[in-house]
């Protein structure tokens, strides 16, 4: 798979969200991830499948694991993994997760994986996130640097691009409808700028070791997927690096 083929798509560009909608978006954004419609309610439970797969290592381990969560959001992971000495997160948005229980559990609140120092984790996880990043594959080829030698990249996401997930949208997007008036569609058009194709595409070019599994039937008749990497290509990170000048 060429640099070229992958990674020219990126970094995306996201729409300009219509002024109705920027009225709106701050509110329905918290009470989205708060779960306090029917619909988000319901989708919470659905999406309980992303977090338990990502947890899946630590669940069934006995053993401590440092962890670096990106995109964190209201700590919403923390209550499907058992307590780890070393838990660091990234999220720019502090209102999401101030004044939670749970930041007693956390280590060190990054605001951008840039300023993440030179650790290394066991584990780098994500879930519902990278379909969010528009410069992609320097968020995956950072997550890469950051593993140690057996480490895992584990990631989970909605199944972005496809048939099921257009069809669940709808749901809520009734619900979006009678509260705002507004077209879900357009959200969602502003907020997902990857599709999980597109995602599994980054993180098959970075990794030797791929894994997915799906929340559904295939690939294509799927709500959510999920890739467990291992054993990242250096010579494609820093050759990214130094094609991209950044670090």
């Amino acid at each position: 798979m060429s640099q070229s083929s992958v990674l020219d798509k990126f970094p995306k560009k996201r729409i300009e969200l219509p002024e109705a909608f920027q009225k709106i978006y701050n509110q329905h954004y918290l009470s989205n991830r708060e779960g306090k419609y029917k619909t988000t309610s319901l989708s919470q439970k659905l999406e309980s499948w992303m977090h338990k797969k990502v947890a899946e290592d630590v669940v069934r381990s006995k053993e401590q694991f440092s962890t670096l969560e990106i995109g964190a959001g209201t700590l919403n992971q923390l209550k499907y993994e058992p307590t780890q000495e070393a838990y660091d997160i990234v999220e720019p948005f502090n209102e999401l997760f101030e004044g939670s229980a749970l930041l007693k559990n956390i280590r060190t609140v990054y605001k951008d994986i840039q300023d993440v120092k030179k650790t290394k984790y066991d584990r780098i996880t994500t879930i519902a996130t990278f379909e969010h990043i528009m410069d992609l594959p320097f968020v995956v080829a950072k997550a890469a640097t950051f593993l140690n030698e057996l480490g895992h990249l584990r990631v989970a996401i909605p199944n972005e691009g496809t048939i099921m997930w257009k069809l669940g949208t709808q749901v809520t997007g009734f619900e979006f409808k009678k509260k705002y008036d507004l077209d879900y569609q357009i959200l969602m058009h502003y907020e997902h700028v990857n599709t999980a194709d597109d995602i599994e595409q980054v993180l098959n070019y970075f990794f030797k070791s791929v894994n997915c599994s799906v929340f559904g039937i295939s690939k294509g008749l799927a709500l959510y997927r999920f890739y467990d990497c291992a054993n990242p290509d250096m010579e494609r990170v820093d050759n990214y690096f130094a094609n991209t000048n950044r670090q």
